[in-house]
């Protein structure tokens, strides 16, 4: 059986954007496929970031998987957070 911390699942993706859980939700991250950048929310940040990820989902119904990831990486600032990937 894996370890809760090493397991990775994915919450959502499009052609452009992915957004994965880590370590049992403790950690999230968006991953910017076009930039090859990758910006890492954890601790209280989480809770913060998933309401806000709902809150665009609601407000925007019709934006698909990479509109509302997009909206969160560019309007709601974590592109500041994000660092290159590793290859």
């Amino acid at each position: 059986m894996p370890d809760v911390k090493d397991t990775q699942e994915l919450i959502a993706e499009g052609d452009q954007f992915a957004l994965y859980s880590l370590d049992g939700g403790a950690v999230c991250t968006l991953r910017c496929k076009e930039e090859s950048s990758t910006a890492r929310i954890e601790g209280e940040e989480v809770a913060a970031f998933l309401a806000e990820y709902e809150k665009v989902r609601t407000q925007y119904p019709g934006y698909d998987t990479d509109q509302v990831l997009a909206q969160l990486w560019d309007q709601g600032g974590y592109s500041w957070m994000a660092t290159p990937d590793e290859e």
